[in-house]
């Protein structure tokens, strides 16, 4: 069975995208449970909020205010130009920004100003624990990006990282549900998190915070320690319904794998730790196969930046080290994808690699290891064709990796079908 593997990862991988859509998610949840009335409140946050907002906007539902915060390019924009009524903030993502203290304070205002018997419809996703902040007193926006670029480049998984966020928010943790004093609520969600636990969501500000110890952040990044602000409310009266995660769009990229007659393994352990390390054993997973076979992975990895690091992100990263153990081994490819569209501080969403990726870098004057240790894996994909382009996707329900073992005539694929 000869395959065109780069192909069909792209392939499967879109149909995974499709399947967690938030327009779509979100219209199937208010067509099962519409809105009564006509006087609801929206408030986006997130990376998919643009394409959540049209999902609730296409249900026919009216609402009476809409804040959307979402970060550039995400589709925020031309939303608000085709739409009247909506009232949109560009904020920072990964790392917040002026923008981000905007919304915080825009949304506080919104909740302090409605009456007490006003409902709101909250669609949160990945990203807005970035794009929507209100700091504690005593920490500026230098500070807090400071503290978000340190967090960024340490390595931390997702929980310790938001334990720690929440330490100085004044809105995750709880704390912005216990802003609704009651009134009724609804909240949808999109997960990016383990277990899709709203308590990790965006930091979780409808959810009260888990027990959980913060790192220490260095005297250099946060040289004074402000008071930590009350915790949120043991309990809050809202309704919450995670719509989609990581493990619906897994299920749905199996599919097409699964109508080329491949045997297919869903991997269930989520992906975490060192990018490079991971691509690695994935790889040595696809190239001991004796059968031709797709794998599929889904989770976060984490890429340690060096001081002055280069360009890519951390799928990229994840594949390039799997080119090195893949290297000459034929008939074997994988590819590492974002879900929103976007990986690191590229334009990619990821990339691909097969068994002659390791070559041809070499035969450009590469050196892989050089390049996963500069955190520069976007200039080595991009000088080799190797990025997998989306634009916005609208969801965010973490990487989907996807690897294909499979018979060959010893010919490899340069390039792959956009």
């Amino acid at each position: 069975m000869n395959i065109d593997c780069p192909s069909r990862l792209q392939e499967a991988y879109r149909a995974g995208l499709a399947a967690v859509a938030g327009d779509r998610r979100v219209t199937e949840a208010l067509a099962r449970r519409p809105l009564a009335g006509d006087d609801w409140v929206l408030v986006a946050v997130g990376k998919a909020a643009p394409a959540m907002v049209r999902g609730a906007l296409a249900t026919g539902q009216r609402f009476r205010r809409i804040l959307l915060v979402t970060a550039p390019g995400c589709g925020g924009r031309a939303l608000a130009s085709a739409r009247s009524g909506i009232e949109l903030v560009l904020a920072g993502h990964p790392v917040p920004d002026a923008g981000s203290l905007a919304a915080g304070r825009r949304l506080l205002q919104w909740l302090a100003a409605a009456d007490a018997d006003q409902r709101w419809l909250f669609l949160w996703s990945g990203g807005a624990s970035s794009l929507l902040e209100v700091p504690v007193p005593g920490l500026d926006l230098a500070g807090l990006q400071r503290l978000n670029r340190w967090l960024l480049a340490s390595g931390l998984d997702i929980a310790r990282m938001n334990a720690l966020r929440q330490r100085f928010s004044l809105v995750k943790g709880g704390r912005l549900a216990a802003r609704l004093r009651g009134r009724e609520a609804r909240v949808l969600m999109l997960s990016d998190v383990p277990g899709d636990d709203p308590a990790l969501i965006g930091s979780g500000p409808f959810v009260p915070a888990r027990p959980e110890r913060p790192p220490v952040p260095p005297p250099e990044v946060v040289p004074r320690l402000p008071p930590a602000p009350p915790p949120g409310p043991a309990s809050i009266p809202l309704q919450l319904e995670v719509l989609a995660g990581l493990a619906q769009a897994l299920e749905a990229a199996a599919g097409p794998l699964q109508r080329l007659g491949l045997r297919v393994v869903r991997h269930r352990e989520r992906l975490a730790g060192d990018a490079a390390e991971v691509g690695r054993a994935l790889a040595e997973v696809l190239r001991g196969d004796q059968r031709p076979t797709c794998h599929l992975w889904g989770g976060e990895t984490t890429v340690t930046l060096p001081p002055q690091p280069g360009r890519g992100g951390r799928c990229q990263h994840l594949a390039l080290a799997a080119a090195q153990v893949l290297d000459g081994h034929p008939g074997c490819c994988l590819l590492a994808a974002g879900s929103d569209g976007r990986d690191g501080n590229s334009a990619l969403a990821g990339a691909w690699v097969d068994g002659s990726t390791a070559a041809r870098a070499r035969a450009g004057g590469w050196n892989i290891d050089a390049v996963l240790a500069a955190a520069d894996s976007g200039t080595l994909v991009e000088a080799l064709g190797l990025g997998v382009h989306t634009g916005p996707t609208g969801t965010n329900v973490a990487d989907l990796v996807l690897g294909i073992r499979g018979e060959t005539d010893g010919r490899e694929a340069t390039s792959c079908p956009q």
